[in-house]
């Protein structure tokens, strides 16, 4: 009786299940040849990816990111390039009524055959290419695309626009801006197949695209619209509709809806309701909540498509509004007012294929660690990997998103504009679902650039006008539009809204400022024009010890050669870090030395703008560096260099992104201590402010109970410096788990003492804990290995007597080349 039932529940099961009738989806990645079109005879080559890592591979060129190699495959982008593969198809892909091809990313200008037939060319990398090739498919099948040098294709389009444009050729090609070079990555200007290639096949009708719409939000449900996209290429009369089931479950709970099918391609809404919601956060705020949304596609007891989408419940605005000192600039997460922290985000390899999961995983995985809650996704970059927002959606951290555009005006040519509005809406919809998107900006510094770098002189009224009309149909027209009608998202035309010439600068809108680096300020004045959100600013420091070998091919830390200048792409680099570091500093004597101080540097000078942005809170709800990331080992304004070794300024960061954060400045004979919370809790506790010595003597003691406010900064404590030695003291404050010191001169000035650090190393499952102790404050305490591995804790300042451990990550089975080094040193 039991085997009885068990097999009626079997049968009953199958006939309610849905028969599968999904679209075929195989990838085209192997048996992919390359070849130049006057040079080089075939060669294997791998898709996803680009010619210069096919001749990498094969050692017909030398590796561009180490010594001067760079400068020996420019070659390469003079070519052109022929790839090829052989493909085949069994009977099941060839009986269904649609088979397409399609291409993901074409870098950049291709030419593309099937069967010696053509299908058509592409001409934006940032685009999808489809093709019909029903008629075409056989069981086995050629593919053949050339790839024209961009060139080629650049001086013709040059020749025939009236102006000359700035920055170069580069404006023409819609592909990635930095491959052209910039002042911190290399001129690897690259082709190929840089994404994946398929073949989609299908029966009758399947899932165009899925936009989750979401209408109404109240504590108690939200109401949203499924606006799904179904393309039906059934043979169909006038009128006839198929019936089919449309059913998405969110998390557990289910939704049905019946609906009748058109002949074309054409969007069906299906309402959809969560009662209790729980709301998506970033991080540092609450539980980045994402709910899985299925959707499953069925007609005559088949099931033709499904497709999963996961998406976090919120709103996120933009509030530009006009007051009292100018025009507000912040996001509102759920209602509440977020200050947004975070850097500037730029590709992670100059060679995307490069960037593996793995490499997302954990440069995100350190953004949160790092208690950031936002990246800027730079406009000269590339629309990144879906992997990356999926990450971003369910690490809780936002993302403002760049068109790519950058430091350039483009050209105004009805062909350039309609292939860039087919590339915004293409990108738009794609990353429409992903809860991390907060904002779509349309360029980087395009504007700032016309208004204030030159770009203006010796052109006439007529020929100025009509540069700047270009523009306004670009980023006042085109790009809004399509944001405003695809999606749910702000939209913001440049950044900055000003330059840094403009007074207006301060009080409106976003601001980058490099008065500080550029204009070759001093670290001070960050904290004198504070803006509304600072959205750019930076400054260099040489990267890890470990890069700089790789860089050199060499054990030894030497500054001096050809291959370390070959990767300083900024022409007053090392002679800026060096101005800057003798201003604060005693330049070290060794090359080992000066490394580990132009990170101290670059920490202080970033840490000082930092503090000074959250101390203005509210009239500053922004702070975003310049730059978290590398695309080559350099030297560079990132804050993590290319190997994924966290730079001083990183460790330094953490500390300062902080929910709770003390920060003090020294203003004319005082020094005023602020406490900022970035909480929506008001917190009370103890104050406790000391001013030791570096031996750890207390010179003077105070404490005092008091409340902090949610979402505020204040001051809560004024210290006269007339009776202080500022040589050799420090103001340490803490305010329950937050602690600060803060020194009254500059670091070379200290008189910082001589004394032993005691260590104690420790094995652990997941690598070494190191406890360490000193009887006098050791400052900027550096621990250093071979040893690949991080460091939970770096560049920090040891109190006398104090016992401080630090975990360090590895795989590595010992530790005996553990190193220290302390400014007290140098």
């Amino acid at each position: 009786m039991r085997k009885f039932l068990m097999l009626l529940t079997l049968v009953l099961i199958w006939n309610c299940t849905s028969k599968r009738d999904l679209p075929f989806h195989i990838p085209v990645d192997k048996n992919w040849q390359f070849k130049g079109s006057d040079t080089l005879d075939w060669h294997s080559a791998s898709v996803p990816g680009n010619v210069m890592t096919d001749l990498l591979d094969h050692k017909i060129i030398e590796d561009p990111f180490i010594k001067m190699n760079e400068e020996k495959v420019q070659w390469v982008a003079t070519k052109s390039w022929e790839y090829k593969t052989n493909f085949s198809l069994n009977d099941s892909v060839l009986r269904k009524e649609n088979i397409h091809l399609n291409f993901e990313g074409l870098d950049t200008y291709a030419t593309i055959f099937l069967n010696d037939s053509l299908l058509g060319t592409s001409n934006n990398a940032f685009k999808t290419f489809n093709f019909d090739i029903k008629k075409l498919a056989k069981e086995q099948n050629e593919l053949y695309i050339f790839f024209t040098n961009t060139d080629v294709k650049e001086a013709v389009l040059e020749s025939k626009n009236p102006y000359k444009l700035p920055e170069g050729r580069r404006i023409f090609t819609r592909k990635a801006q930095f491959q052209y070079g910039w002042d911190w990555g290399p001129k690897l200007n690259t082709s190929g197949i840089w994404k994946d290639v398929s073949i989609q096949a299908w029966s009758d009708f399947k899932f165009d695209d899925i936009f989750i719409r979401q209408k109404k939000l109240t504590a108690k449900k939200v109401k949203l619209v499924a606006e799904i996209v179904i393309t039906c290429d059934l043979v169909l009369e006038i009128n006839e509709t198929i019936p089919a089931e449309v059913k998405v479950t969110i998390d557990e709970k289910e939704f049905i809806r019946i609906i009748d099918i058109k002949k074309g391609t054409h969007t069906y809404k299906v309402p959809l309701e969560i009662k209790d919601p729980k709301l998506w956060w970033t991080h540092n705020l609450g539980n980045p909540y994402l709910y899985n949304f299925n959707f499953q596609l069925t007609s005559e007891g088949q099931l033709k498509d499904e497709k999963t989408i996961k998406k976090g419940i919120r709103t996120i605005k933009l509030i530009s509004k006009k007051d009292k000192i100018g025009q507000s600039f912040y996001f509102e997460l759920n209602g509440k007012p977020v200050y947004a922290k975070g850097a500037n985000y730029i590709p992670q390899n100059s060679f995307q294929n490069k960037v593996t999961d793995a490499h997302y995983q954990k440069l995100l995985s350190d953004v949160v660690d790092s208690n950031m809650n936002m990246l800027r996704v730079w406009g000269g970059g590339i629309y990144e990997n879906d992997i990356f927002y999926d990450l971003c959606d369910e690490k809780g951290i936002l993302v403002w998103q760049d068109f790519m555009f950058a430091c350039a005006m483009y050209p105004g040519d009805a062909a350039f504009l309609e292939n860039i509005k087919g590339e915004a809406e293409q990108q738009v919809k794609r990353l429409r679902n992903h809860t991390s998107i907060a904002l779509w900006c349309g360029n980087n510094e395009n504007s700032e650039a016309w208004d204030r770098w030159g770009w203006q002189a010796g052109r006439g009224k007529k020929e100025k006008k009509e540069i700047w009309d270009d523009y306004l149909m670009v980023f006042d027209n085109i790009l809004p539009k399509i944001v405003s009608k695809l999606s749910q998202t702000d939209y913001w035309e440049t950044s900055p809204k000003y330059g840094r010439g403009n007074p207006l600068y301060e009080f409106e809108g976003d601001a980058h400022d490099w008065w500080v680096w550029h204009d070759e300020y001093h670290f001070e004045y960050l904290e004198k024009r504070v803006p509304r959100f600072m959205s750019e600013f930076g400054f260099q420091a040489l990267p890890s010890f470990e890069t700089l070998k790789y860089i050199n091919q060499n054990d030894t830390i030497n500054l001096k050669t050809a291959a370390v200048i070959a990767h300083q792409k900024h022409i007053k680099g090392f002679r800026l870090i060096e101005e800057y570091m003798v201003r604060d500093y005693k330049k070290p004597s060794n090359d080992e030395d000066y490394v580990y101080v132009s990170q101290l540097l670059q920490a202080k000078g970033i840490v000082m703008g930092i503090e000074a942005h959250r101390r203005a809170k509210p009239k500053n709800m922004g702070t975003l560096y310049w730059q978290l990331n590398d695309c080559w080992p350099a030297i560079s304004w990132s804050s993590i260099d290319y190997f994924g070794n966290w730079k001083a300024l990183n460790y330094k960061a953490k500390k300062a992104f902080e929910n709770v954060l003390i920060s003090s400045i020294a203003e004319k004979n005082e020094v005023k201590t602020f406490i900022i919370n970035d909480t929506f809790d008001t917190i009370k506790g103890n104050l406790k402010i000391k001013i030791i010595d570096f031996y750890g003597k207390e010179i003077k003691t105070d404490s005092l109970q008091i409340e902090v406010l949610e979402d505020s900064s204040k001051e809560y404590y004024n210290l006269s410096l007339k009776s202080i030695d500022k040589k050799t003291t420090v103001l340490v404050t803490e305010f329950n788990n937050a602690r600060s010191y803060f020194y009254f001169t500059k670091p070379k000035e200290l008189i910082l003492p001589k004394g032993e650090i005691e260590k104690d190393i420790i094995k652990t499952a997941n690598g070494f804990s190191i406890t360490i102790k000193s009887s006098v404050l050791q400052k900027e305490v550096f621990l250093f290995t071979d040893e690949k591995g991080h460091f939970s804790d770096n560049f920090f300042d040891l109190l006398p007597n104090e016992t401080k451990t630090i975990f360090f990550e590895t795989i590595a089975t010992s530790l005996d080349d553990l190193q220290l080094k302390t400014l007290n040193e140098i």
